[in-house]
Protein backbone atom coordinates (compact mmCIF):
# COMPACT_ATOMS: atom_id res chain seq x y z
CA UNK A 1 0.00 0.00 0.00
CA UNK A 2 0.93 3.74 -0.38
CA UNK A 3 1.46 5.74 2.87
CA UNK A 4 2.07 9.40 3.52
CA UNK A 5 3.69 10.26 6.17
CA UNK A 6 3.81 14.24 6.84
CA UNK A 7 5.81 16.24 9.42
CA UNK A 8 6.45 20.03 9.82
CA UNK A 9 3.65 20.93 11.89
CA UNK A 10 3.70 23.33 14.85
CA UNK A 11 2.51 26.36 16.97
CA UNK A 12 3.56 29.56 16.08
CA UNK A 13 2.81 33.16 16.06
CA UNK A 14 0.86 35.63 13.65
CA UNK A 15 3.53 36.22 11.22
CA UNK A 16 5.61 33.53 11.86
CA UNK A 17 6.65 30.61 9.31
CA UNK A 18 6.11 27.04 8.75
CA UNK A 19 7.49 24.12 6.44
CA UNK A 20 5.27 21.23 6.04
CA UNK A 21 6.58 17.93 4.50
CA UNK A 22 4.88 14.86 3.03
CA UNK A 23 6.74 11.67 1.74
CA UNK A 24 5.20 8.90 0.11
CA UNK A 25 6.23 4.97 0.61
CA UNK A 26 5.49 2.43 -1.20
CA UNK A 27 7.34 1.05 -4.17
CA UNK A 28 5.35 1.29 -6.50
CA UNK A 29 3.86 4.93 -5.87
CA UNK A 30 3.08 6.54 -9.44
CA UNK A 31 1.09 9.94 -8.77
CA UNK A 32 0.30 12.39 -11.47
CA UNK A 33 0.36 14.89 -8.51
CA UNK A 34 0.19 16.10 -4.52
CA UNK A 35 -0.97 18.70 -3.05
CA UNK A 36 -2.42 19.73 0.52
CA UNK A 37 -5.98 20.27 2.02
CA UNK A 38 -6.88 21.81 5.65
CA UNK A 39 -9.79 21.16 7.95
CA UNK A 40 -10.21 23.91 10.70
CA UNK A 41 -12.34 22.29 14.20
CA UNK A 42 -16.28 22.56 12.64
CA UNK A 43 -15.43 23.43 8.99
CA UNK A 44 -15.03 21.15 5.52
CA UNK A 45 -11.94 20.38 4.42
CA UNK A 46 -10.75 22.86 1.74
CA UNK A 47 -8.29 22.76 -0.79
CA UNK A 48 -4.83 24.66 -0.63
CA UNK A 49 -2.35 23.77 -3.83
CA UNK A 50 -1.10 20.89 -5.85
CA UNK A 51 1.63 20.55 -7.87
CA UNK A 52 2.43 17.71 -10.30
CA UNK A 53 5.74 15.53 -9.50
CA UNK A 54 6.56 15.41 -13.12
CA UNK A 55 6.93 18.86 -14.52
CA UNK A 56 5.97 21.10 -10.96
CA UNK A 57 2.90 22.96 -12.50
CA UNK A 58 1.20 24.39 -9.60
CA UNK A 59 -2.35 25.59 -8.76
CA UNK A 60 -2.83 27.15 -5.31
CA UNK A 61 -6.21 28.16 -3.79
CA UNK A 62 -7.02 31.89 -3.78
CA UNK A 63 -6.79 32.18 -0.28
CA UNK A 64 -3.17 31.34 -0.51
CA UNK A 65 -2.66 34.93 -1.50
CA UNK A 66 0.89 34.42 -2.26
CA UNK A 67 1.68 33.51 1.17
CA UNK A 68 2.24 29.82 0.74
CA UNK A 69 4.68 28.30 -2.07
CA UNK A 70 4.21 24.42 -2.87
CA UNK A 71 7.22 22.28 -3.94
CA UNK A 72 8.33 19.10 -4.95
CA UNK A 73 11.01 16.57 -5.31
CA UNK A 74 9.62 13.92 -8.10
CA UNK A 75 12.71 11.89 -7.36
CA UNK A 76 11.94 12.01 -3.90
CA UNK A 77 8.33 11.80 -3.94
CA UNK A 78 8.01 14.37 -1.65
CA UNK A 79 5.62 17.73 -1.25
CA UNK A 80 6.58 20.55 0.22
CA UNK A 81 4.44 23.73 1.83
CA UNK A 82 5.99 26.45 2.43
CA UNK A 83 3.90 28.83 4.99
CA UNK A 84 4.73 32.52 5.43
CA UNK A 85 2.91 35.12 7.27
CA UNK A 86 0.78 33.02 9.30
CA UNK A 87 -2.14 34.15 11.20
CA UNK A 88 -4.98 32.15 13.01
CA UNK A 89 -6.84 31.59 10.27
CA UNK A 90 -4.33 29.54 8.94
CA UNK A 91 -5.23 26.89 12.40
CA UNK A 92 -6.21 24.11 10.90
CA UNK A 93 -5.33 20.21 10.64
CA UNK A 94 -2.96 20.51 7.08
CA UNK A 95 -3.74 16.83 5.26
CA UNK A 96 -1.24 15.82 2.20
CA UNK A 97 -3.16 14.00 -0.66
CA UNK A 98 -2.09 12.18 -3.67
CA UNK A 99 -3.97 13.64 -6.60
CA UNK A 100 -5.45 12.46 -10.48
CA UNK A 101 -5.36 16.50 -10.66
CA UNK A 102 -4.65 19.57 -10.04
CA UNK A 103 -7.40 21.86 -11.48
CA UNK A 104 -10.62 21.98 -9.91
CA UNK A 105 -9.50 19.78 -7.17
CA UNK A 106 -12.14 18.11 -4.75
CA UNK A 107 -11.77 15.30 -2.27
CA UNK A 108 -13.13 13.31 -5.21
CA UNK A 109 -9.56 13.57 -7.27
CA UNK A 110 -7.69 12.21 -4.32
CA UNK A 111 -6.42 8.69 -4.26
CA UNK A 112 -4.73 8.63 -0.93
CA UNK A 113 -4.26 10.71 2.48
CA UNK A 114 -1.51 11.58 4.80
CA UNK A 115 -2.44 11.34 8.29
CA UNK A 116 -2.70 15.03 8.78
CA UNK A 117 -0.31 17.49 10.57
CA UNK A 118 -1.43 20.64 12.78
CA UNK A 119 -0.82 24.22 12.33
CA UNK A 120 -1.61 26.60 15.20
CA UNK A 121 -0.93 30.05 15.16
CA UNK A 122 -1.42 32.02 18.06
CA UNK A 123 -3.17 35.78 18.14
Amino acid sequence: QVQLVESGGGLVQTGGSLGLSCAATGRTFNSYAMGWFRQAPGKEREFVGAITMSRGNTNVADFVKGRFTISRDNDKHTVYLQMNNLTPEDTAVYYCASLRRIQAVTTGAVDYWGQGTQVTVSS
